[in-house]
């Protein structure tokens, strides 16, 4: 299977970012591939949570998932959107960060609410508050394909190995981490954790992201990282799209999971152990 990672430069207007991505999806298609993947909040990115207030939508009638359901059936490929920003029903009004597996047939094949919710100070300037907008989600999702078993992860969830080791447990032989990280700890720690996730697990990790000086309406503008990666079950980088918008491509072959999980057979070595 040929996966394609879209790296973008989303801002906070959903139709303007609904057409970026059909433009990228037909460019992965002449490309061959059959997989394609966006990055976290895809259909808007934005530091306003009036603006988000504004212009998302509930899942039922989100016109950026209807307008991507309709073109992956359209053009017959496995779409992972990495991410929308989606209303929910709470009573709090917050938001869910919530990533979708959709078939060839346009249909939802799967659905994964980021659990681990980016509340940092990376500096002094550059403060998240993720759970202030963003309820986490519950339950960790392994989805069944005819090409690979896929283990669903967003963004922060990259630093919670526990998850990504119980995906693997359960099957998954490909793990998205679909990003819209930090450019500072992009910098320090990106290439890193997704070369230990894909090690640790022996997984293919596939790490679409935004990148560059996202445009704003309302509220700031806001800087990622880029670097949207592919790595192989053994730990090393497939690809690396680095900082510019586009499509990146690579071929998957799942026995690579295979051989990688027979030469360190890790995933079956858990040990019970007490407590310090």
């Amino acid at each position: 299977m040929r996966a394609a990672l879209l790296q973008m430069t989303s801002s906070d207007d959903p139709a303007e970012n609904l057409d970026s991505v059909r433009a990228m999806m037909a460019t992965a298609v002449a490309e061959g591939a059959g997989f394609v993947l966006t990055p976290e909040v895809t259909n808007c990115l934005s530091t306003s949570r009036a603006h988000q207030k504004a212009v998302l939508h509930h899942e039922e009638d989100d016109p950026t998932l209807a307008a991507l359901r309709d073109e992956a059936a359209k053009l017959g490929v496995w779409l992972v959107l990495g991410s929308l920003g989606i209303k929910t029903h709470d009573a709090d009004g917050r938001f869910a960060n919530r990533q979708f597996l959709i078939g060839p047939d346009g249909g939802i094949a799967a659905r994964y609410d980021k659990i681990h919710m980016f509340d940092v100070e990376v500096t002094p300037e550059e403060t998240y508050r993720e759970s202030d907008g963003y309820r986490p989600g519950t339950r960790a999702v392994l989805a069944e394909t005819p090409f690979a078993s896929i283990g669903m992860t967003i963004c922060y969830d990259v630093r919670f190995p526990h998850l990504h080791r119980t995906l693997a447990q359960a099957g998954a032989q490909v793990l998205t981490v679909p990003a819209a990280f930090s450019h500072v700890t992009g910098a320090a720690h990106w290439h890193t954790l997704l070369q230990a996730r894909a090690i640790e697990t022996g997984c293919y990790v596939l790490a679409p992201a935004q990148t560059g000086t996202h445009p704003a309406s309302r509220g700031a503008s806001r800087r990622t990282f880029g670097h949207s990666l592919v790595v192989a079950p053994w730990g090393e980088i497939l690809a690396d799209a680095g900082t510019d918008p586009g499509v990146v491509c690579v071929d998957l072959d799942m026995e690579k999971v295979a051989e990688a999980r027979k030469r360190v057979p890790a995933l079956t070595h858990d040990r019970e152990f007490d407590g310090p």
